[in-house]
């Protein structure tokens, strides 16, 4: 197996972080990965968001987590980086655009080392007055939707199995 597909069918989303921030550099990488996804006609609506600061994913967090009936949940696990992945929902692709940034990204960062996890509410959140506000500080207008989050760093747990693969997952015609 090479090393792309490799990646590929290990990568598993994680849940539980250690404390340690990843390196600049590592996150660079990571999220020029981003930039590279395939995208709808070239027109690149995605736009990414590095939140290192502690507090802020936490109040982040505490509004995503609001959306889900599970008492004490922390949505983003306790990692020390999260990614927010907003596009621009004038380009017809916008959704499609947003997801597979983010897939870029949880990609190119297990092959880096980096453990990672997809968290979904992004839309919930960033149509909340807080999430609102948090937009305008980062400059992007009401013509962007929140697609998905992605929280980073390194496992303070073993990496989780892969769950058996459906029966009649392809069909051959």
């Amino acid at each position: 197996m090479n090393e792309v597909t490799k990646t590929l069918c290990e990568r598993r989303s994680i849940r539980k972080f250690k404390s340690d921030q990843i390196p600049m550099e590592t996150l660079e990488e990571i999220l020029k990965c981003g930039t590279y996804a395939p995208n709808g006609k070239s027109k690149q609506s995605a736009r990414i968001v590095v939140v290192r600061n502690r507090d802020t994913i936490e109040a982040i967090a505490k509004i995503n987590g609001s959306f889900v009936n599970k008492p004490g949940l922390n949505p983003f696990y306790e990692a020390p980086t999260l990614l927010i992945v907003f596009a621009d929902k004038n380009v017809a692709t916008y959704v499609q655009d947003g997801s597979a940034v983010i897939m870029n990204m949880l990609n190119a960062a297990f092959s880096l080392g980096v453990d990672s996890c997809w968290i979904h509410r992004a839309k919930e959140t960033f149509e909340t007055d807080f999430g609102k506000k948090l937009m305008q500080k980062w400059g992007l207008d009401e013509n962007y939707e929140g697609i998905g989050n992605i929280v980073l760093g390194y496992r303070d747990c073993p990496l989780p199995p892969a769950a058996p693969r459906k029966e009649n997952y392809i069909i051959f015609d």
